[in-house]
């Protein structure tokens, strides 16, 4: 997983929300506050398509920007990073703690989890 710059975060979060946009409409949705031009907005953007964390696709004269992975997988990726990946997570007993945590808090949470793996196993 590439790394993401503050900016480039402020962008992913923001195309998750709108689902696509251009340069223009993302600089006035979070360029504006923080001050910066359309054209930094635009390398940002330009960045996570190099990184394949956004898609782009060329309308009339402008490109308009899509995420290229949900909120969720980003997450999952992201955490994964932290762990140094799935075989560190079981050789390391996380991957137990973390099934530990969750039934120690909400049994619907680990019943979900649960229904979550077998439908991954019959697919």
């Amino acid at each position: 997983m590439p790394r993401v710059g503050e900016l480039e975060l402020a962008v992913l979060e923001h195309l998750w929300v709108v689902g696509e946009a251009d340069v223009i409409e993302t600089h006035g949705a979070i360029g504006n506050e923080r001050g910066i031009s359309s054209n930094t907005v635009g390398s940002a953007l330009e960045r996570l398509f190099r990184k394949s964390l956004a898609l782009r696709e060329k309308v009339s004269h402008r490109f308009r920007y899509a995420p290229a992975l949900t909120r969720d997988e980003f997450a999952a990726r992201r955490m994964l990073d932290a762990t140094r990946g799935l075989h560190t997570l079981s050789e390391t007993g996380l991957l137990s703690a973390f099934v530990d945590l969750v039934s120690e808090q909400d049994d619907e949470v680990l019943d979900r989890l649960e229904a979550l793996i077998e439908e991954k196993r019959r697919s």
